[in-house]
């Protein structure tokens, strides 16, 4: 029987969405960070795209955000020149890390000790959290700004994308191992640990690569250019969003498409599959987070299956299922930190 994908939207952000992230599994769940133009990061529980807190501080654009494993702190990059570390349980921001230019990306190594930046200035900075008042290690060789950097390989290498060329450095001995050039931009990269696999988009195209050899393992074209691309992490499928507003599904072994979806109203800028791999969330020009289940018509988080009568010649269709209690909590909870990073409760809809 046919089912209808029906997408949860979570509004609140007032310009576009340029970065989302998830943290890993954690006993209370998995968590997601949205990183948008208006400067205010956000948090959610991220099988429901329920909102927790909003991190106040940046003065400019935040174009990067990240969670560490385990939720426990987040790290934004930002158009005013500074990179921030966050306690992502109480919204208390922890450091200030101050650039000479824009930064586009962080990352935290897996032991939460080490963030790894990049931005305008062409240079991978790598912060020490445990002594914040000493100077970062200094990566130099990009030639023209770095838009996403990476931890890979245990920690033991990093890798970094500017505009044409994405690059393997080894930790160790701070210097480039290998690189890869691209004859148009590129839009974005995500690493894959389980595999090494290097997932990157430029133009229309959708490139797996080794992360230890940046040696090619497949393409894909997609039917218009595409901003980002992400890897299911059992690795049986992969989503691409881009120019069309579209969100393409397909299966990562044979290539096929196997659905496409609209449902933003404006390019998709990024897009992340939850670490259970049950959903994938979008994040748009149109200041909108969308969640979209993987398998379409299971009960999970807040959808919730219901078929029809038999006799009524509809279509099944997800019902979006939400607790009765939820949006009287978030208000209790945004009363009770009104003094803090929480502001006005953003609305989670189907």
């Amino acid at each position: 029987m046919a089912m209808r994908q029906t997408p949860l939207t979570c509004s609140g952000h007032t310009r576009p969405v340029v970065d989302l992230a998830f943290s890993g599994i954690t006993p209370y769940g998995y968590f997601l960070i949205s990183a948008c133009k208006d400067g205010k990061p956000m948090l959610r529980q991220g099988d429901t795209g329920d909102w927790i807190g909003t991190f106040l501080g940046h003065k400019g654009a935040v174009w990067g955000a990240t969670l560490n494993k385990d939720a426990t702190k987040a790290a934004t990059a930002a158009a005013d020149f500074t990179a921030k570390v966050w306690d992502a349980v109480s919204g208390d921001e922890l450091m200030t890390l101050a650039h000479k230019h824009i930064v586009k990306a962080v990352d935290f190594t897996q032991d939460s000790n080490y963030l790894l930046t990049g931005g305008q200035d062409k240079l991978l900075r790598i912060y020490d959290l445990n002594k914040p008042e000493a100077e970062p290690k200094e990566i130099s060789g990009h030639t023209s700004g770095i838009k996403k950097a990476l931890w890979c390989s245990e920690d033991k290498q990093i890798l970094s994308a500017d505009d044409k060329t994405v690059r393997l450095w080894d930790h160790a001995t701070m210097t480039e191992v290998k690189s890869l050039n691209f004859n148009m931009s590129v839009s974005s990269m995500e690493y894959i640990p389980e595999g090494e696999i290097l997932v990157i988009t430029y133009g229309r195209s959708i490139a797996f690569h080794s992360a230890v050899s940046l040696d090619p393992i497949k393409s894909f074209e997609a039917p218009a250019t595409i901003n980002s691309a992400s890897l299911h992490p059992e690795k049986e499928f992969l989503v691409a969003g881009g120019e069309d507003f579209k969100l393409y599904k397909y299966d990562y072994n044979s290539g096929e498409e196997l659905e496409s979806y609209k449902g933003h109203f404006g390019p998709i800028h990024c897009v992340r599959f939850s670490p259970d791999g049950e959903l994938y969330a979008s994040g748009s020009e149109d200041g909108t987070l969308r969640l979209w289940q993987t398998v379409v018509g299971k009960t999970y988080g807040l959808w919730k299956c219901v078929l029809p009568e038999e006799d009524s010649g509809e279509l099944a269709k997800p019902k979006i299922n939400f607790p009765e209690t939820a949006e009287e909590e978030l208000e209790e909870i945004a009363a009770e930190n009104s003094d803090s990073i929480y502001s006005s409760t953003p609305e989670v809809k189907a």
